[in-house]
């Protein structure tokens, strides 16, 4: 039986004497058009504008092309290759009364020539055999990207501009202390907000103060770095005012922000990437949460041979860059601790209320933590894979976050937060919560 949102083939039948289907090769400035018009011996193929008013007549006219070859066209479906443009085509078409399909571009097949030809309208008509397939319900020709509402795509912009915006102040401050390493200077510190007060008084490994245009170029970048950092702050405090303004009960992606920001480690920041990247789709099963996330193997076997490449590393790389957030090099577990056991340290503090992730580190996580599984037995070694929000008396830490939330059987990620408490998973009983 087909399972919900598969999107590897069509569940619908294919008729192909009353279909019209259409394929589209974007570009910048302009788009390559390929059907197949029932009735017609001809491929059309036509180059137009990147106009939308424009396709929508081209793809009218081949309607009524195969009206007149005596077809009567029942279903109209446009694919084009996932890129730089989004969705909003897809949707405009949806509008329109039209089937439309975003290829993921991954997913076609393509020749294993040092040097093919490529052309748009190879291309063009690369993607019509794929989709052809696809729509006749066989596996393995293409997959379908899912086309979220733009509601969805805008609550992911707030996570995603943080991580640009981290990025750009890293590159700042590490650009302003190139620039006085130069200089013989490796005491001050440029990320400071008195920063900018202290560089008069800084002096060079001769004792002379900075030159002039020196100076004047860390101003500006200590400038650039407080409105960076200005920026970064009103995202999180706009996260965390939204978080408070929702009710702990309605179900909804904030209700899983919170709840899985009880797991030690874990902040808002990356329960609410987790949350709008991956847990609010509605996959089909957690190896589909797996393969979203890069974590499925690539196994490399032929003949004899039979070896493992390691991770695929392929789908989503924030979601798989931050999959392991909980799995830090905890210290050795002291002796007489249970599996699953809280462990008290001077941080009070509930693991929601730390906004950035990056500000604790593995001591700060250490204070307060779940004993993970293997490290309460004597002599155990410190692994990164096992430090892991556990419940008592339980030996399966050794997933991730996403493999621990997915093997509940019975609660897929994305029911947890709408189930009452006594249907939660074992993953957020209250003895993974910092109390």
């Amino acid at each position: 039986m087909p399972l919900k949102n598969d999107l590897s083939r069509s569940l619908a039948a294919f008729e192909q004497d009353r279909t019209l289907v259409v394929v589209l090769e974007i570009s910048l400035s302009t788009w390559l058009v390929g059907g197949l018009v029932p009735g017609v011996v001809r491929q059309p193929a036509k180059k137009l504008g990147a106009d939308e008013h424009e396709l929508l007549k081209l793809i009218h006219r081949w309607r009524a092309e195969a009206s007149r070859a005596g077809r009567e066209i029942d279903r109209i479906c446009v694919a084009f290759e996932a890129g730089r443009d989004g969705f909003w085509l897809a949707r405009w078409l949806a509008a329109k009364g039209l089937e439309a399909y975003v290829i993921h571009s991954a997913s076609v097949a393509v020749s294993r020539e040092h040097r093919r030809a490529k052309t748009d309208r190879l291309d063009t008509e690369l993607l019509k055999r794929a989709f052809l397939g696809w729509l006749r319900g066989e596996p393995g020709h293409c997959g379908m990207a899912a086309i979220p509402t733009v509601e969805e795509e805008d609550a992911r912009r707030p996570s995603r501009e943080r991580e640009k915006l981290v990025g750009d102040r890293t590159r700042i401050i590490n650009r302003m202390k190139a620039a006085l390493v130069r200089f013989g200077i490796r005491g001050f510190k440029p990320a400071l907000r008195k920063a900018a007060e202290r560089l008069d008084g800084v002096r060079t490994a001769e004792g002379n103060p900075l030159p002039a245009n020196t100076r004047a170029e860390l101003r500006r970048d200590m400038a650039r770095l407080r409105v960076v950092v200005d920026q970064i702050k009103e995202i999180e405090d706009d996260r965390l005012r939204k978080l408070g303004a929702t009710s702990e009960i309605e179900p909804g992606p904030p209700a899983m922000v919170r709840l899985i920001a009880r797991i030690v480690g874990i902040g808002v920041e990356t329960a609410d990437m987790l949350v709008r990247e991956v847990l609010s789709r509605d996959l089909r099963d957690r190896q589909a949460i797996a393969r979203y996330a890069g974590l499925t193997g690539s196994p490399d076997e032929s003949g004899s041979r039979r070896r493992e490449k390691g991770l695929a590393r392929a789908g989503n790389a924030r979601v798989r860059s931050r999959h392991d957030p909980a799995g830090v090099a905890l210290p050795a577990v002291p002796t007489g601790e249970q599996v699953g056991k809280m462990v008290s340290g001077a941080n009070g503090r509930p693991a929601w209320e730390h906004t950035q992730d990056n500000d604790r580190g593995a001591r700060a996580q250490a204070v307060d933590r779940p004993v993970a599984a293997g490290h309460d037995r004597p002599g155990s070694r410190r692994s990164f894979a096992a430090a892991r929000c556990v419940t008592e008396g339980s030996r399966r830490g050794r997933g991730s976050l996403i493999s621990a939330m997915t093997r509940v059987g019975g609660n897929p990620p994305y029911r947890m937060a709408s189930l009452p408490k006594r249907e939660w998973s074992p993953i957020s009983e209250p003895s993974c919560r910092c109390e």
